[in-house]
C-alpha cells in the first residue's frame, strides 16, 4: 500500500527526530522530547539551621536541605547558601522552610538546582560589578508566590534550560534597591507553567531581558513587564508590558504558547 505524501512526511520528520534524541545525552534527550521534564526525588535529607558557604566548589549530591526562616515570603530572612564570587552550587534540592535561598555575592553558577517551595526568594543575585555574571543552569523551582529571582546588584543573569511552576515572578530586577543598577537577564530554554510573569524589569535604568525558546502552557503570563524604578523607600511603578527592541527584547517566534 502506498501512503499519502503527507503521512510519508510526517514519519521522516518523526524519525529523524528519534535519530537527533538517540544521539544526545540523557539530559538533552530530555530538554528534545519533553521541555517540561521531570522533577527529581532526592537521595536525602539535610536539616540545617545556619547559612552555609559553599566556598568556591559544592554539589549537594541531590540532597534535600531543609530548615532555615519561616516556609514563607517574609522579607529579610537568612539564605540556605553564600555563594562567593566566582562559586559553584549544584546538585541540590531546596525545600521549605529555605529561607531566602541562595545569595550569590559575585559572579557564580547554579547549576541543577530544584525549589521545591521557594520561601522568601530563590536566589538573589548581589555583585556591584557591571561585568558580574550569574548562570543559573538547569534546575526548576515551584510555588514562589512573589519571585523567583531577585537581582540587586548589577551584571547579567543568564537563566537557561529551567522550569518554573505556579509563581509570580520568574525574575526581577530590583526597582528600589539603595543603588539603582544597570541589570540585565537572559532567558534561554524556559519552559513556566501557572506564572504570572517571566521578567519584569526597570527601563528607566537601562535594564534588558532577552528571551529565546519559551514554552508558556496558557496564555495568561506577561513575558516581559516594564517599571519606573525609584529610590529606596518607595514603590516602583509598573508602565507596561511587551516586545519593544529596546528593553524587553523578543519576537513571536522566540515563544510558544501551549
Amino acid at each position: 500500500m502506498t501512503l499519502p505524501s503527507r503521512t510519508r512526511r510526517l514519519l521522516v520528520t518523526a524519525t529523524a527526530m528519534a535519530g537527533v534524541a538517540a544521539v544526545l545525552p540523557p539530559a538533552a534527550q530530555a530538554r528534545v522530547l519533553d521541555r517540561d521534564g521531570p522533577w527529581p526525588s532526592n537521595t536525602g535529607s539535610v536539616h540545617i539551621t545556619e547559612t552555609r558557604n559553599t566556598g568556591s566548589f559544592f554539589d549537594g549530591g541531590m540532597k534535600r536541605y531543609y530548615g532555615i526562616g519561616d516556609g514563607g515570603q517574609s522579607e529579610s530572612q537568612d539564605p540556605m547558601f553564600v555563594v562567593p564570587n566566582g562559586g559553584t552550587i549544584q546538585n541540590v534540592i531546596l525545600d521549605a522552610p529555605a529561607g531566602d535561598g541562595i545569595h550569590c555575592q559575585g559572579s557564580c553558577t547554579i547549576r541543577n538546582v530544584w525549589w521545591n517551595d521557594v520561601g522568601e526568594d530563590a536566589a538573589t543575585f548581589m555583585s556591584s560589578s557591571s561585568s558580574a555574571t550569574y548562570l543559573v543552569d538547569g534546575g526548576g523551582a515551584r510555588s514562589a508566590s512573589d519571585k523567583v529571582f531577585q537581582h540587586n546588584g548589577a551584571g547579567t543573569v543568564t537563566i537557561r534550560n529551567f522550569q518554573v511552576h505556579n509563581s509570580g515572578k520568574l525574575y526581577r530586577a530590583c526597582g528600589n534597591c539603595s543603588t539603582s543598577y544597570r541589570r540585565n537577564v537572559v532567558m534561554d530554554g524556559i519552559t513556566a507553567r501557572s506564572t504570572k510573569v517571566l521578567a519584569g524589569i526597570n527601563t528607566n535604568w537601562g535594564d534588558t531581558a532577552r528571551f529565546r525558546q519559551i514554552a508558556v502552557y496558557g496564555s495568561s503570563t506577561t513575558i516581559c513587564e516594564k517599571y519606573r524604578g525609584v529610590p529606596k523607600g518607595s514603590e516602583p511603578v509598573k508602565i507596561g508590558s511587551g516586545a519593544d527592541g529596546v528593553n524587553c527584547l523578543y519576537s513571536s517566534s522566540d515563544i510558544t504558547i501551549r
